[in-house]
């Protein structure tokens, strides 16, 4: 009895060590693909921010309006994906119902009320496509520096209802509510200055009628 009782003491922290290894190896296991695996919630935003830029892209780089006005409507399909992805149900049916269904109708008949070219058509390059392209480039680069300056790595929790109308609401009108009223003035003046330029009974010469 005294031989073994020594034997068994001994055989306990061994066997307790053994466990300990074993559990922290398991932990390590459990733990890498929680930091390093992608979810499918990262891919589907990523290949719906893909088709996005590249849509807007071809509005812009197209010579017939009328698939201008189509890649528009997958540019702002994929943002509204983008959006439910994120749980911003509400910014997402708004996203479908105002500028897929209005702005980009409006567009449509826009090109048929003035009645521009259908087909392919050499006038819609204005020869500052280098131009255009380096603002765009400038652009993009000082917003991913001022990104990722302000962001880094961080990463929010994405919850349910986080994007709903109550606190998008609660978040314009008490947050943000004198960023939204100046951009507010800025549409108006927009839509004060395009009735402007397209009235043309104003500025015209109007002293040869006398």
């Amino acid at each position: 009895m005294d031989v073994d009782r020594p034997a068994a003491a001994g055989a306990r922290p061994g066997r307790r060590a053994a466990e300990g290894d074993r559990r922290r190896r398991e932990g390590r296991r459990a733990q890498a693909p929680r930091d390093d695996a992608v979810s499918g919630q990262e891919v589907v935003f990523t290949l719906l921010g893909v088709v996005a830029v590249g849509s807007a892209v071809l509005v812009v780089t197209t010579r017939r309006l009328v698939h201008a006005a189509l890649w528009l409507v997958v540019s702002f399909g994929a943002l509204a994906g983008g959006y439910l992805v994120l749980t911003a149900e509400f910014v997402a049916w708004v996203q479908v119902l105002i500028y897929v269904g209005a702005v980009v109708v409006l567009l449509l008949f826009g090109i048929m009320l003035t009645r521009a070219p259908i087909g392919e058509s050499a006038d819609l390059d204005s020869g500052n496509r280098w131009a255009a392209l380096g603002v765009a480039v400038a652009t993009a680069a000082v917003l991913v520096t001022v990104v990722v300056m302000g962001f880094g790595d961080a990463r929010t929790p994405l919850r349910a209802g986080g994007g709903s109308a109550e606190e998008l609401g609660a978040g314009v009108f008490r947050t943000w509510v004198l960023p939204f009223e100046v951009l507010s003035v800025l549409l108006l003046a927009s839509l004060v200055g395009a009735i402007v330029l397209s009235r043309s009974d104003i500025g015209g010469d109007k002293g040869g009628d006398v």
